[in-house]
């Protein structure tokens, strides 16, 4: 029994180091695991804050000029110009949206007010009929034909109803899709309102006739439509 005892204290002691090895095994994975994690985390608040700083760098003002906080009152405020000059029958909601949209387009915003202006004889009556022509009678406030709407609504991916003709939403932005690409295929206002009023047609016929496209059309949109400018940057 005194042989045995001796080797039973080596093993206890063996056993006691191997769970002490065992424990600070575990400890230490653990440890790790956890080192790991918080590395991760880093890396992703690291990589974040790059981002954003790449962001912010790249072009602060653009990055402003997105934010609807700075943008909104610019709009607002040109909307409420229009309304006031319209003596309140542009509403307002049509106004912010013709904004917003002509920002949109990269278009003159007094330009698609001052031609729907004309167009309605200054009473920007939505549900206007216009009078019978050869080519038949134009609708709403932006004065389309029905010969003409629908491959403009087809183009700018919009679903086309005769009735819709007379929603004033509708109609700007048949205006703009209509300007947009009246304005890319001529590459000036005087052609591309000449156009619009004319027609694609009575705008190649108004030329001969002419030699150029400055009709009173175009240039009274025109004209007004800078009025708005200069008032604007007025002390």
């Amino acid at each position: 029994m005194a042989k045995i005892k001796p080797y039973a204290n080596m093993l206890l002691v063996f056993v006691y180091i191997t769970l002490c090895f065992m424990l600070m095994l575990y400890f230490y994975k653990e440890r790790t695991v956890a080192l790991e994690s918080e590395n991760e985390q880093l890396a992703n608040q690291n990589q974040q804050l790059q981002s954003e700083n790449d962001y912010l760098m790249s072009d602060s003002k653009d990055a402003k000029k997105k934010n609807g906080y700075y943008e909104w009152p610019e709009l607002d405020k040109k909307a409420q110009k229009l309304v006031k000059e319209s003596d309140g029958n542009f509403k307002k909601s049509w106004a912010l949206y013709l904004v917003r949209e002509s920002k949109r387009y990269k278009i003159d915003p007094y330009i698609v007010y001052e031609l729907l202006k004309v167009e309605t004889g200054d009473t920007f009556n939505p549900e206007l009929v216009g009078p019978p022509t050869k080519y038949g009678r134009a609708y709403g406030m932006a004065q389309f034909m029905k010969n003409t709407a629908p491959w403009i609504a087809e183009m700018g991916g919009l679903p086309y109803e005769e009735e819709l003709l007379f929603d004033p939403y509708y109609s700007m932005q048949l205006s703009f899709i209509y300007l947009d690409y009246l304005h890319h295929e001529y590459g000036n206002w005087d052609e591309a309102l000449t156009a619009y009023h004319r027609g694609m047609g009575g705008l190649e016929q108004y030329k001969k006739e002419h030699g150029h496209a400055k009709s009173w059309y175009a240039e009274e949109i025109q004209r007004k439509a800078k009025s708005h400018d200069t008032v604007a940057a007025a002390p």
